[in-house]
């Protein structure tokens, strides 16, 4: 009775090692999918979060490269029949523009109060509609897109490390020299940076807070200079 027990021990314990082993095949080669699985997780499903993209891009010879998907970009702010320029206030329609700012560069604007480089600001113009559908007052965006502009901080680029590029039809546009009224216009007005952060209706009260409007845009405000 004894040595059938011991025989049965040792098959036993025969049984056991085979199934260690058994299991260690399986496990090692499990192991090296799943962490191979973990690493191309990132690159086949990209995090929605992630905009290493919208930074501007330049082609060979200087022009800016239209970012093509600016609409999935944080919304700023709309104007209507806005116009920074007394020649214009008679124009003979009306128009809408938004605006629309990198993610990076919003959030690093809403964490310090103005703009980091490669920030990548799109004013985009659309004509006004008033009749159409169930609209009886008003004005309504129209589909057509009638002119864009975009304003860049680089400053390894740019002398005064912002600047201006219109955009038509083309997927490409040359800067708008430096000698353009809207250059002054900007460095002399706007709230923060040479941006119109005024009319941003979320960012200045955050510029306030930051302590970052410019010294013009508070005298023209009444606001006290900052200590």
């Amino acid at each position: 009775m004894q040595r059938i027990t011991c025989v049965l021990q040792v098959a036993l314990l025969r049984a056991v090692k085979r199934c260690a082993i058994l299991c260690l095949m399986i496990t090692k080669p499990m192991n090296i999918l799943f962490a191979a699985i973990v690493l191309l997780l990132p690159a086949a499903f990209p995090q929605n979060g992630s905009q290493s993209g919208s930074g501007p891009e330049y082609t060979s010879d200087s022009q800016l490269k239209l970012p093509e998907h600016y609409r999935d970009w944080v919304y700023l702010t709309s104007g209507f029949d806005m116009s920074y320029n007394p020649a214009l206030a008679g124009m003979d329609h009306h128009m809408f523009d938004n605006v629309f700012v990198n993610p990076e560069a919003y959030k690093a604007f809403v964490e310090t109060g103005t703009w980091p480089d490669k920030t990548v600001l799109v004013l985009e113009a659309r004509g006004a509609e008033s009749k159409g559908s169930i609209n009886q007052k008003g004005n309504y965006q129209g589909t057509d897109v009638m002119a864009i502009e975009v304003h860049v901080k680089d400053k390894a680029r740019f002398q005064g490390k912002w600047a201006f590029f219109p955009f038509d039809s083309n997927k490409t546009a040359k800067m708008i020299p430096t000698s353009a009224d809207c250059y002054s216009c900007h460095a002399d007005r706007a709230a923060v940076d040479t941006t119109f952060v005024q009319f941003y209706p979320t960012l200045l009260p955050i510029a306030k807070s930051k302590g970052t409007l410019s010294a013009s845009y508070r005298k023209e405000v009444g606001v006290p200079a900052q200590n």
